[in-house]
């Protein structure tokens, strides 16, 4: 961890196919084309690779020109190529431009990238095909950068850095520690289990002093509603007596 970067020093198709270059095994078949390919350098093209920019994602309608005018701005410049479709000649959307001293490559590098040129947001980088040791090209599944829809996001450039891996300890160094902190669980977990049965002990006396209570209160609520009943009961028998003793008397006169 160490030696981590957010740049990557030398191109590794399955670390760039990771978020945070740690990756083990390629999540896209992209990747394994990208780890069999044997890709060679254009021997063909000319100029100093170190003073040297890419710039991609420009409009299809970006001339030579248009590109000349904006970029001479940082300093003088040696030669510059936009790459055009063999059969129709119309442009890829991406150049190179050669600058005759490292530090207009170095202004431009930094003053130019998100630039607007006809109405798209340009991206400008280091040349990487013959200065980054073991690149890929995007079409055999290399690169950097990409689009979330494709699924294939290549990081560790500066369109998408690698982030910074957690730092998990090792397992053989926590082994003990993990232990430790087991058994200290079960002594909490022995220690809570003993004051739970402590309390319910405590609580019991008092659990069956509020039953018993409850109980009594209970009974005595029957026994008043079972005298107040009995009550009743005599009460209507006296007056059905009286009713059926008032007719006799009438008779009897």
């Amino acid at each position: 961890m160490n030696e981590w970067a957010p740049i990557a020093k030398e191109y590794d198709p399955l670390k760039a196919g990771s978020i945070d270059g740690t990756d083990e095994e390629p999540h896209d078949r992209a990747i394994w084309r990208a780890m069999t390919a044997r890709y060679v350098p254009n021997r063909a093209v000319v100029g100093d690779p170190h003073l040297t920019l890419f710039v991609a994602r420009l409009s299809l309608q970006t001339t030579e020109d248009k590109l000349k005018e904006i970029f001479s701005r940082y300093g003088d410049i040696r030669r510059m190529r936009l790459v055009r479709d063999l059969v129709t000649g119309f442009s890829k959307g991406y150049a190179f431009i050669e600058y005759k001293d490292e530090r207009a490559l170095l202004k431009a590098h930094r003053d130019a990238n998100k630039l607007i040129i006809d109405q798209h947001e340009i991206f400008v980088d280091f040349e990487l095909e013959r200065t980054l040791k073991g690149w890929i090209p995007r079409r055999l599944g290399g690169g950097f950068g990409g689009k979330k829809e494709s699924g294939q996001l290549r990081f560790g450039g500066r369109d998408r850095p690698f982030r910074k891996p957690i730092n998990l300890p090792a397992m053989k160094s926590n082994f003990y520690g993990e232990e430790k902190r087991e058994r200290g669980w079960s002594r909490d977990w022995k220690t809570r289990d003993r004051a739970h049965e402590r309390s319910r002990e405590q609580r019991w006396p008092e659990m069956d002093r509020s039953e018993s209570r409850r109980d009594r209160e209970r009974h005595s609520r029957e026994e008043r509603s079972s005298g107040k009943e009995g009550r009743d009961r005599e009460r209507k028998d006296r007056s059905r007596d009286y009713s059926s003793r008032k007719p006799r008397d009438e008779d009897q006169h």
